[in-house]
């Protein structure tokens, strides 16, 4: 069970009717009171959570959510029209899995929702990615290409990151530029591109695990 805690009801209605066609049950809710009843009665396996709502604000909806042993590993990801990167790294340690930025789309809400989903399957033990000859740990920061260790700066680590937990999904411009620098509304920017090629590079014969769709973004392959 999904929960959404949404106070803009035609955002509410749109999210959980799309998840509801994912095959997710979800449940949206107009206020905290609502969502705090309908958690009592039933523990959700993940909650998407506005930052902005009427009454208590989503960081102290969640910062409570990790306060109680019953809800504190409860994956939590933050619908927010906030855009700054100070308000993301807020969010990240009050202890959010993700956040997605207003306006989104309805395809990568669904793809961010799978990627948390399945990193909470993997229970406590450490997220490991292997993808041909590509190999990366992220709580670890590790990067090895064919059994060799690959030295990565962060944005290009948390660029690598992006890719592999959202295997064979393709990830728009916008979004790796927001999830990365914060410049989600500057397509032209090419920052990304600079380091989808540095990167490339670094990974040898990985770096073609990395490919360009025209028009939208980078994907990783699945091999």
């Amino acid at each position: 069970m999904i929960y959404l805690l949404e106070d803009d009801e035609s955002i509410r209605k749109l999210v959980v009717y799309a998840l509801k066609s994912q095959g997710y049950d979800t449940d949206g809710f107009e206020n905290p009171e609502q969502f705090w009843s309908a958690v009592g009665q039933q523990t959700p396996e993940l909650v998407l959570l506005d930052i902005m709502l009427p009454g208590d604000d989503g960081i102290s909806i969640l910062k409570r959510l990790r306060s109680d042993v019953a809800t504190e590993d409860i994956p939590v990801i933050m619908l927010t029209a906030k855009n700054t990167e100070y308000d993301r790294v807020i969010g990240l340690d009050a202890g959010a899995d993700d956040y997605i930025s207003k306006p989104f789309g309805i395809m990568e809400l669904a793809a961010r929702v799978r990627a948390v989903l399945r990193r909470k399957t993997k229970g406590q033990a450490l997220s490991e990615y292997t993808v041909g000859p590509l190999y990366v740990c992220p709580e670890r920061h590790e990067t090895r290409v064919d059994g060799e260790d690959i030295t990565l700066t962060y944005k290009e680590f948390m660029l690598l990151r992006l890719l592999v937990e959202n295997l064979g999904i393709v990830m728009s411009r916008e979004v790796l530029l927001d999830r990365i620098w914060g410049l989600g509304s500057e397509k032209e920017n090419r920052t990304l591109d600079v380091h989808i090629r540095t990167l490339r590079s670094k990974l040898g014969s990985a770096g073609r695990l990395i490919q360009t769709v025209r028009g939208i973004g980078y994907r990783l392959l699945e091999e």
